[in-house]
């Protein structure tokens, strides 16, 4: 009975044994592709959960403008000393 199974793993890799390279090549070829996916993956998951650094948040109002006083808008006419 053992001798059986042997057989039929030695005509089943005669038949399949030119197809042997190309199945190799093709697994390794997915095996890379899902690595890729995953580094992909996990990067966007880091961009999602990080807060973006260029703009505030939505719910923080922005600062105000600074305001300049009255008196330092109006300009003082060239025979007036400066007021203090």
């Amino acid at each position: 009975m053992e001798w059986g199974v042997v057989a039929i793993i030695a005509v089943a890799v005669v038949l399949a044994g030119s197809k042997l390279p190309q199945l190799a090549r093709n697994v390794g070829r997915a095996q890379g592709e899902f690595k890729k996916g995953m580094r992909e993956g996990v990067v966007e998951e880091q961009e999602s959960t990080t807060p973006a650094q260029s703009s505030p948040p939505a719910s923080q109002p922005a600062p105000p403008a600074p305001t300049v006083p009255p008196a330092a808008e109006q300009p003082r006419p060239a025979d007036q000393p400066p007021a203090e």
